[in-house]
């Protein structure tokens, strides 16, 4: 089928320079999605509403956190660099000498850009990059994937994240691609994601293993090209629509997207030793997936007599989601100061949430969601 709404580009939607991404997305930034937060998180517990919906009112944190998130952006970016340097290698070497990134909206969008840029930047390709939406317990947007699979090879497309935390999403997107091929028109997608960090040990396609902290999870929309994460409600999204997602025009102040890709990528050449050497000592070995995050996960549901796996949001990408548009009950943390851990003491402090140090975790920290709250 095709779509009725059209692909979106910056700067009509989004802050994105428009040949870093298309976004497969309907434009609701007109409708007003957002509601309270506490209120939000009860009719989701409750199973009266699914979280895509609506749209959290995005926390805002003060001064002092944005100045932090600054001082990480520059600590952080060599890091950053390597780890988009070794992900991008590996899919060139693995997947696809011209691939096609389908970034998975929101969290996806600014490492797919990264990934362009690094294969544009040491190996002169430019790949068409996407960002499509992918919801929890409703799978992928068969819209968009039509859009992607009608103009480019089915083996050329690379599914993008940020991160991974237990791993919802890699299983999400393996169920909803198997369900797509059910038709015999439609291809059967490679479904392992490329990610920047893989703490909970997914996928083979990721540049470290190490749960450490990626700035684009500092902020939301601010470092997210200015867009809201997606919608996938019935009243706003018809049939022959992607799914939807909000443009914050006003919040075009703050804005802090290119900021980031250009910090990272200025790093490229410095890391490019580095990635080199780190692919060298990779075997296949270390980089099959133990799904060993899930499994901590589910002790840490039952040791906090959670009544289900989705209020326990490992990892610094999840831990600092919990804390920016979530109401949170608890943050666990495994050491007691450490310094990648700065904005989310900050953050706690803020919302006055409990930070507990629980040596023994599989991640470097932890976000657990207040139940019915």
């Amino acid at each position: 089928m095709t779509a009725s709404t059209p692909p979106l580009q910056g700067p009509h939607f989004g802050s994105y320079a428009p040949e870093e991404v298309t976004w497969l997305l309907k434009d609701l930034s007109d409708i007003a999605l957002e509601g309270d937060l506490h209120e939000r998180e009860r009719r989701i517990q409750s199973g009266k509403a699914h979280y895509a919906e609506s749209l959290p009112i995005e926390y805002q944190p003060g001064r002092e956190y944005q100045d932090l998130f600054h001082a990480t952006l520059g600590s952080s970016a060599q890091r950053l660099a390597e780890a988009v340097g070794v992900v991008s290698e590996l899919i060139l070497a693995e997947r696809h000498s011209s691939p096609t990134l389908v970034s998975l909206a929101r969290a996806g969008t600014p490492v797919g850009i990264l990934i362009r840029r690094w294969m544009q930047t040491v190996h002169g390709i430019e790949p068409q990059h996407y960002t499509i939406s992918i919801v929890r317990d409703r799978g992928i947007d068969t819209l968009a994937l039509d859009h992607i699979v009608a103009r480019h090879p089915a083996e050329s497309i690379v599914f993008v994240d940020g991160w991974t935390g237990k791993g919802a999403i890699q299983r999400e997107l393996t169920v909803a691609l198997a369900e797509y091929a059910r038709l015999p028109e439609r291809p059967l997608l490679y479904d392992e994601l490329a990610v920047l960090a893989d703490p909970g040990s997914c996928t083979t396609l990721f540049g470290t293993r190490d749960d450490f902290l990626i700035a684009s999870a500092c902020l939301n929309s601010t470092v997210s090209g200015l867009v809201s994460r997606t919608v996938l409600n019935a009243d706003h999204i018809g049939p022959g629509e992607f799914h939807g997602a909000k443009f914050y025009r006003d919040l075009a102040e703050f804005d802090v997207s290119g900021r980031l890709l250009d910090a990272v990528s200025a790093e490229f050449p410095a890391v490019a030793d580095r990635v080199r050497a780190a692919l060298a000592v990779m075997t296949s070995a270390e980089r099959t997936p133990t799904w060993s995050g899930w499994r901590s996960v589910e002790q840490i549901q039952l040791d906090y007599g959670l009544s289900s796996i989705n209020l326990v949001k490992p990892g610094v990408g999840e831990t600092t989601r919990v804390l920016l548009r979530r109401v949170p009950w608890r943050i666990l943390v495994r050491d007691d100061d450490l310094p990648e851990h700065r904005h989310i003491r900050l953050l706690a402090a803020e919302r006055g949430v409990p930070v507990e140090v629980s040596p023994g975790l599989a991640y470097s920290c932890v976000g657990l969601i207040k139940e019915d709250a």
